[in-house]
């Protein structure tokens, strides 16, 4: 049995979710999300909240089961409070700052890497060696800062790069002479 699955999704207040067939819509102050559960899994609105179970005893229901709740408690987190995700620039020149809606990068290459924030995203550079990426979309969220990440991932001599809040990076010793 999945422990998690068995769990029911809280609603807070001022969220409101709907539940049309295989279909969960959340919407809440911060915005509306919804998601299409598996076939496999049936939602339900109890007094505790989102009840998630799976169809029948098969494998593939109990494997989408666990996973599937997730994904509305996703929604719901979303919608109430919104995901984050910290990056720190860590390098001699290294930094970013945003320009409009773009979020220019100087990463030592010959030229500024310009990425174009995504709608539904929100970037702020507090610091030029720092970027929060924030959002409703734990996905997108996500996604946004491992492509920014991608460009310069942090290596592992000098540990130089853009790197999430918090990675411990494994160093490497350099040559000996």
């Amino acid at each position: 049995m999945s422990r998690i699955g068995k769990k029911a999704v809280p609603v807070p207040n001022g969220v409101t979710a709907t539940i049309d067939g295989q279909k969960v819509e959340v919407k809440g102050p911060k915005g509306q999300l919804d998601f299409v559960l598996n076939e496999f899994v049936v939602a339900e609105m109890t007094d505790d909240g989102i009840k998630v179970d799976p169809r029948d005893d098969s494998n593939e229901a109990r494997a989408m089961w666990g996973m599937s709740r997730t994904m509305v408690q996703n929604l719901v987190t979303g919608v109430a409070s919104g995901f984050e995700k910290k990056l720190e620039i860590s390098g001699v020149g290294y930094r970013a700052q945003l320009q409009g809606k773009n979020l220019q990068l100087a990463l030592g290459f010959s030229h500024d890497v310009v990425y174009e924030v995504p709608e539904g995203i929100n970037v702020v550079c507090p610091k030029p060696t720092e970027i929060v990426v924030t959002g409703i979309d734990k996905q997108k969220v996500g996604q946004v800062a491992a492509e920014i990440r991608e460009y310069r991932p942090p290596e592992p001599y000098k540990g130089k790069g853009v790197r999430y809040a918090g990675e411990f990076i494994v160093r490497k010793e350099g040559k000996k002479k």
